[in-house]
């Protein structure tokens, strides 16, 4: 039987199971440890067939260098699963250095001429999030003021999503924009 080998990349104290966690602090006992901003990472080419990086990249130098990264390091017709911050709601968290858009693809479309990387993704999902990482909501909210986001959350995500570029383009702004952008892309080799 064929496993997947999948990497979860920034992991922190939410490490996945069945993955191999990667984080630059020991402190949290990850399975490997690597500052994200150093390359190349510690693995070999074409090695894993699923990645995901949760709220990582707007922590990083350059995230468009460790897409590059991610993209060696999976196989052909690989999953990249990334969220982060959506730029509507700001910089929230004090070591962010951006926050991003449905524009972010762009970047790995050889048809792009305003900034084509030289490696590809296929885009097959974009996300808005208005209420984002319950994982962490659960640890700070009361439970009403949790359940009361959540709910308004689940309403706003649906409209949202019918069109996440109208949405992040006019009307983002009027909900008190939105946590989280995700995007789920096949790598091309």
């Amino acid at each position: 039987m064929n496993r997947e080998k999948k990497l979860n990349i920034g992991c922190g104290e939410f490490k996945k199971n069945d993955y191999i966690n990667m984080d630059w602090d020991p402190r949290v006992a990850p399975d490997v440890v690597h500052d994200l901003n150093k390359f190349p990472y510690p693995f070999s080419d074409n090695e894993f067939d699923r990645i995901e990086a949760d709220h990582v990249l707007e922590h990083l130098e350059d995230p468009l260098r460790a897409m590059q990264e991610l993209h060696r390091i999976s196989e052909n017709n690989a999953i990249i699963f990334i969220r982060v911050p959506h730029f509507s709601r700001g910089f929230t968290h004090p070591e962010h250095k951006r926050g991003f858009d449905v524009t972010f693809p762009y970047y790995f479309n050889p048809s792009f001429k305003g900034g084509y990387r030289g490696y590809e993704f296929t885009v097959k999902k974009i996300k808005l999030s208005w209420f984002a990482q319950f994982y962490l909501k659960k640890t700070v909210l009361s439970k009403f003021a949790y359940y009361m986001a959540r709910g308004i959350g689940i309403i706003l995500d649906g409209l949202a999503n019918l069109s996440p570029v109208i949405c992040a383009r006019i009307w983002c702004f009027w909900v008190g924009g939105f946590e989280e952008i995700s995007f789920e892309f096949m790598v091309k080799k």
